[in-house]
């Protein structure tokens, strides 16, 4: 028998009561003094947010380092405030919204696997860190059709992926954890959006050093909040994703920090990596904002039905600056986005020395 949402929804609240009883401190570590990056304690408020997404309560702040220029939540949610912003986004509640969500960015998933082709033919062996549902790694086989890949999440979307067919191994747990039972065996490790997301970057990126194979690669693509428009959008910039990225890494501090692993940087893309959702998405947080909260298990009741009917109202209201954010979106020429420093991020490609 099939479960309706709202019965879903009503089923979940119980224990989501119980984990906010007695509010939401407890989900945060102590605050940092020092950049986790390079130890400086030159630190200055960068932004102060809510969760735009999920709405569920606390408010969070990310730090900017005015030394190395590290972006970074402070103070950081510890493991049990992860596990708690996390549950229902990924899996659970959000799972098929989510999981369609990534199964319509094919070509987007075929362009970050097209990075690597002018530096390697045909790898053997693919590790994806980060893989969610590994619709990346089913997409990626369009361009590298005789490599086997694999995936690693936190979640249970490894475990997914590897049922759907869509990678030959998936693995559920930490990199770092998982990374010495498997070092020496990939040709490429991928962290597509990951990085922003690990509690420790520097690990991560170790990790990877022992996975790859001497002469392989590493590709990464994080956000880059040196675009413009994280300052012109302010906290509605959609990559800040408050509270789930934790790190946000300049360029230049990625470049050396590979160096220093033994890696080779051999390609580096702005442009090219760009997603055109930041007037969309910034666009619907207003309009979001302004609307009743839709039902929740997080929240403390059903929405009434003159909420229900006010937010509905309100969203369709909102339709066509919603339709006038996307085409903006994709009508923004490549010369005025590389101009202007608007891309939301960046792309790495590292050669293992």
């Amino acid at each position: 028998m099939r479960v309706s949402r709202t019965e879903e929804i009503a089923a979940r609240r119980p224990a989501y009561e119980a984990d906010l009883k007695d509010g939401v401190d407890r989900y945060f570590e102590p605050r940092r003094t020092v950049c986790p990056w390079c130890g400086s304690d030159r630190l200055r408020e960068r932004l102060h947010t809510t969760d735009l997404l999920q709405h569920k309560p606390g408010e969070f702040r990310l730090d900017r380092c005015l030394e190395c220029g590290h972006i970074f939540q402070n103070p950081r949610l510890s493991s049990e405030g992860l596990e708690f912003y996390y549950r229902d986004f990924y899996d659970g509640l959000g799972e098929k919204g989510t999981g369609n969500m990534f199964a319509g960015r094919g070509a987007i998933y075929r362009k970050r696997a097209e990075a690597l082709a002018p530096h390697a033919d045909q790898p053997a062996a693919w590790l994806d860190v980060g893989t969610g549902h590994g619709h990346f790694c089913e997409a990626a086989r369009a361009v590298f059709p005789h490599t086997e890949f694999d995936g690693l999440d936190f979640t249970d979307g490894a475990e997914l992926a590897e049922r759907a067919g869509r990678v030959r191994h998936g693995y559920r747990g930490s990199f770092v954890e998982v990374a010495p039972t498997v070092a020496g065996t990939y040709d490429v490790v991928s962290m597509f959006h990951y990085l922003e997301h690990s509690v420790e970057p520097g690990l991560e990126l170790e990790a990877a050093r022992l996975a790859i194979r001497p002469g392989g690669y590493l590709l990464i693509e994080v956000p880059d909040a040196a675009s413009r428009y994280s300052r012109l959008l302010g906290r509605r910039w959609l990559p800040w994703l408050q509270p789930q990225h934790l790190h946000f890494l300049p360029v230049g501090n990625l470049r050396e920090r590979l160096g220093a692993l033994g890696f080779t940087v051999v390609a580096e893309q702005h442009t090219e990596p760009h997603d055109r959702v930041d007037l969309l998405a910034a666009t619907w947080f207003a309009v979001d904002g302004i609307a009743p909260r839709d039902e929740a298990p997080w929240l403390p009741r059903r929405p009434g039905r003159l909420k229900r009917v006010t937010r509905a109202a309100i969203v369709i209201a909102g339709i066509p600056a919603l339709a006038a954010a996307t085409v903006l979106d994709r009508i923004m020429p490549k010369a005025l986005i590389r101009r202007f420093g608007l891309s939301n991020a960046y792309r790495v490609v590292a050669r293992r020395d």
